[in-house]
């Protein structure tokens, strides 16, 4: 069995907003639910649970209604980003893989669903991303460029990254006794010694963080069909 966790507890902080990000409409159509359709629509999918901040459940539960999605598994998040991915791993026990996608990246598509679940079964630790397109810079303490990494190696991490349930499991409860703070759950992963790899994303699976992103996004729903 495959289980996706939808990671959508976080705020609207960076949008300047009282809305978490993931209701903010893109056509029409929340962004969570862009998102939702995608894991729901998809038949190597067997089960969603959806992290959520306390506070947001009517609001949640009035657009899986609205949309007629059945079988959401709604948990209440954490501070976190990683609590809330450890308190829907808790309640997931009968599955062999777990897809953890951002709740606000509404336009990851079929076929990336799909390599993401074949290669993982393989691999067993997976992360979608894509190779930079940009020049990147290390830079010390003092705002000065100390080394230019080869673009040839860098990729952009991206969701969904995808885990044998045993591993990532493990890499979870690893992090909690130990007080490590990913800043994804590859890096929980790699943290306990797994290698993960790399699988080709979309350029098009844009988190929406800040408001400057709602031009884009806007511009990638309506090529959507």
């Amino acid at each position: 069995m495959i289980d996706a966790i939808i990671v959508a507890a976080g705020s609207g902080k960076r949008m300047n907003s009282d809305i978490n990000k993931q209701f903010l409409k893109i056509n029409n159509k929340a962004v969570i639910a862009w998102t939702i359709e995608k894991f729901y629509n998809n038949e190597n999918i067997d089960n969603i649970t959806l992290a959520i901040r306390k506070e947001d459940e009517e609001y949640i539960k009035n657009i899986i209604s609205q949309y007629g999605f059945e079988k959401i598994n709604l948990v209440y998040g954490g501070k976190e980003r990683q609590d809330s991915i450890a308190n829907c791993l808790d309640k997931i026990i009968h599955t062999d893989y777990v897809l953890i996608h951002d709740g606000a990246r509404p336009f990851i598509d079929t076929e990336t669903i799909n390599r993401c679940i074949e290669e993982t079964k393989v691999h067993k630790c997976t992360c979608v991303g894509v190779p930079s397109k940009d020049t990147i810079k290390i830079v010390d303490n003092f705002g000065n460029i100390s080394a230019t990494p080869d673009r040839k190696t860098l990729w952009c991490a991206q969701t969904p990254q995808a885990f044998h349930i045993d591993i990532i499991k493990r890499a979870y409860k690893h992090a909690k006794e130990s007080g490590f703070l990913g800043t994804d759950d590859a890096s929980l992963v790699e943290n306990i010694g797994y290698k993960v790899k790399m699988v080709m994303g979309n350029y098009n699976n844009i988190k929406i963080t800040t408001p400057e992103d709602l031009i884009p996004a806007e511009m990638i729903a309506k090529t959507i069909k």
